[in-house]
């Protein structure tokens, strides 16, 4: 078969689809004509790579002309499947990896001021990824879901039949990211930083510190520290991932937390952290499934989430962790991670337990059964 995959920037060494990868690498086994149309990438043999132009004028400029000159690139390649993984209007397979844009723009609500939420609606980059998800969920015959929270709310906001929907949730590497991680790095990582062995360590991972409710972590490690057991006197915060460090430094020194939380950016080899940690914390605002928290689960830590990302229907409460039905109560976040870090080691290993279910390779699997049902399906 010849498939073509439309991702805007792809690269074989890592990344958040990191199961697309490893769906590419099964198929180009098996002999299939592999297409990737992107604006970038890293060269892979057997790949047969389409540049991609997108303009650099605003980015729902941006959105728009790569939706247009995938659709210009899909005729002349002509596949028997297309499969995007991004907004475009072209393709047999969809996958809603981003969740819903409208569902997005709700639980904003939550977090910004009257002025920003105004602006939603005149803003024509929020106008144009509406107006394409309406056309997607439309038009596309099939749209893979990575939760059934997205799912049901494809079918809420737009209608669709819950029989041109699959759900499929993110895979995660089992080897890379272990609870033998903690042997090899907690230590190392620790006395970097100068953290006391018999501290306890909460990890916080995610890029967009607002939507990933770092704020609301920062508070609740405030509650804590001001009522904590006597039994939990060292207690640090690492958080990694891109946002506004600056701000939240001072939003940290506000609530008197600062000497205790350490920003550390980006970072490549992100299972050090995992490793090091006791304890994974994301209060997020709106995740359709957050890979750095099967991530956790699978390196053996207990996590504590909110109701709004898709991982959590993967959680039961007091097992591998808890969820959160208020995303900005840091009362009740403060209460969960002092009663998970007193005995962290039986819901890590449930934790693990649980992740073995939902490997990097069963994900691509599940996601070539449904490729190849839509092929057949195409071509009668």
């Amino acid at each position: 078969m010849k498939l073509a995959f439309i991702k805007k920037s792809f690269s074989v060494h890592g990344g958040a689809e990191m199961y697309l990868q490893t769906l590419i690498d099964y198929l180009k086994r098996t002999g299939h004509e592999i297409h990737i149309l992107a604006n970038r990438w890293s060269d892979e043999e057997g790949i047969i790579f389409h540049k991609i132009n997108r303009s650099q004028f605003g980015s729902f400029l941006s959105t728009i002309t790569f939706n247009q000159n995938t659709k210009k690139a899909i005729k002349d390649i002509a596949p028997d499947c297309a499969i995007s993984f991004e907004r475009t209007t072209c393709q047999d397979i969809y996958r809603a990896g981003e969740g819903c844009h409208i569902e997005w723009l709700k639980q904003r609500e939550t977090i910004d001021p009257f002025w920003k939420r105004f602006t939603f609606r005149i803003n024509p980059l929020h106008i144009t990824l509406l107006n394409l998800e309406r056309k997607i969920f439309r038009d596309t015959g099939l749209i893979i879901a990575n939760s059934n929270m997205v799912k049901s709310q494809i079918v809420k906001h737009y209608g669709v039949p819950e029989n041109r929907i699959r759900v499929i949730y993110n895979g995660v590497d089992l080897r890379r990211f272990s609870p033998q991680n903690r042997e090899r790095w907690r230590d190392k990582v620790r006395k970097g930083l100068s953290i006391p062995e018999d501290a306890k360590v909460i990890l916080f991972v995610g890029s967009g510190f607002e939507r990933k409710g770092l704020k609301t972590l920062l508070r609740a490690l405030s509650v804590f520290k001001m009522t904590g057991d006597s039994s939990l006197k060292n207690v640090y915060l690492l958080v990694i991932g891109k946002g506004n460090i600056k701000k939240f430094k001072s939003i940290a020194e506000g609530y008197g937390v600062k000497d205790g939380v350490y920003f550390l950016g980006i970072q490549r080899d992100i299972e050090r952290f995992y490793g090091a940690a006791d304890l994974f914390v994301l209060p997020t605002i709106y995740d359709p499934f957050s890979n750095a928290t099967i991530e956790a689960m699978s390196s053996g830590l207990p996590v504590i989430t909110t109701i709004y990302n898709g991982v959590s229907e993967l959680i039961e409460n007091n097992v591998e962790g808890f969820i959160l039905k208020n995303v900005l109560d840091s009362d009740e976040l403060s209460e969960k991670i002092r009663f998970t870090l007193l005995d962290s080691t039986i819901m890590g290993n449930s934790a693990r337990q649980k992740a073995e279910n939902f490997s990097i390779e069963d994900a691509a699997r599940k996601f070539l059964e449904v490729i190849n049902e839509t092929t057949q399906h195409l071509t009668h």
